[in-house]
């Protein structure tokens, strides 16, 4: 499926399992709810909540935090439902996405896009009224860059369209560290980073499984321009790229880096091991599924640290572990 491939943009998850594995039959979801693609949000709460665990803001009062999460969902689910109408026509041309909400006439367009501005809407008043302005903002710079920016332009013009526009998908974290402060700081900024870094191979892996899904409808998506090869070695460089970059979160993190920095070891090692694997049979679809899959655990896990380092365990761990690096410097010294 070509369409609704984008929306792993946003959080990685695929609407549906047949993306991935077509045999496989799929629990239909009402069409209002389909359209919102609701598989899209957990990983979009995750990072947004890694933001806010990178702040002084930390932990976020419990109605500031409700008002963000929800109003990012429903601003994400507004997102989904106008990518829908602005593809409709291609889901409708594709086998396997042309019993779609929208396609197949299961929801009008009409309700579709009213649909969106109530979710718009209510997102924008929830964030404005409930946690700030700039939150508000940077929600709504997400929503127009994935439609807009992404679907819109980039997607169908160039092979570099995830490159740019994993910008949509990196926007959560700074709506999660202006909830948190009023201000994103350089943590949000490390967090946005990170996941425009860690998009292009998540996503290309994707990519390697529908590439021709992809050169049926004509989207220049890199294994359709460049083939296999290439896009395993750019799945390769960003990879390293992205396990290079999440080693920084020890210093983004206002305390608790150390824990963080140690058990992010594994989440590497693996995603590393994986791609190399790729690079060496980058035909096998089931190593980029693999990769696919991981990636997304891989983000998951990157969040869940964030915000475990700032748990009182943790900033414990670092200061034994700081007193006991100190003793042993001073006993070295002292030979």
């Amino acid at each position: 499926m070509v369409s609704s491939t984008p929306e792993t943009l946003i959080t990685g998850i695929p609407l549906s399992r047949e993306e991935v594995v077509p045999s496989r039959k799929v629990v239909k979801l009402p069409p209002w709810l389909e359209v919102a693609k609701p598989r899209l949000i957990p990983l979009l709460l995750a990072t947004t909540l890694g933001g806010m665990a990178l702040t002084e803001g930390w932990p976020v009062p419990s109605l500031r935090l409700i008002c963000t999460l929800v109003g990012g969902s429903l601003a994400a689910a507004a997102a989904a439902v106008l990518n829908c109408l602005w593809e409709k026509d291609l889901d409708g041309r594709m086998k396997r996405t042309s019993h779609r909400a929208l396609p197949s006439g299961r929801i009008s367009t009409k309700a579709a896009f009213l649909g969106a501005i109530f979710c718009t809407l209510v997102a924008s008043g929830l964030l404005i009224g409930g946690v700030n302005c700039l939150a508000a903002s940077l929600a709504l710079m997400g929503l127009c860059s994935y439609v807009v920016l992404y679907t819109a332009i980039l997607k169908p013009r160039t092979s570099l369209n995830i490159v740019i526009g994993g910008i949509a998908g990196a926007i959560p974290p700074l709506v999660g560290a202006a909830a948190a402060t009023g201000s994103i700081g350089l943590g949000g900024w490390w967090l946005f980073t990170l996941i425009m870094i860690w998009t292009p191979a998540h996503f290309w892996a994707l990519a390697l499984l529908l590439k021709d899904d992809y050169k049926a409808v004509g989207i220049p998506m890199l294994p359709v321009i460049k083939g296999p090869v290439v896009t395993a070695n750019a799945i390769k460089r960003y990879s390293l790229a992205t396990v290079i970059l999440s080693g920084f979160g020890v210093w983004a993190l206002p305390e608790g880096g150390l824990l963080y920095g140690i058990l992010v070891l594994p989440f590497n090692a693996r995603l590393l091991q994986m791609v190399r694997r790729l690079v060496d049979s980058p035909e096998d679809s089931g190593l980029a599924k693999g990769i696919f899959r991981w990636s997304i655990f891989y983000m998951f896990g990157i969040c869940g640290l964030l915000v475990m380092s700032r748990s009182i365990m943790a900033v414990e761990f670092d200061a034994q572990a700081t007193t006991l690096f100190s003793h042993m410097a001073e006993n070295f010294s002292s030979f």
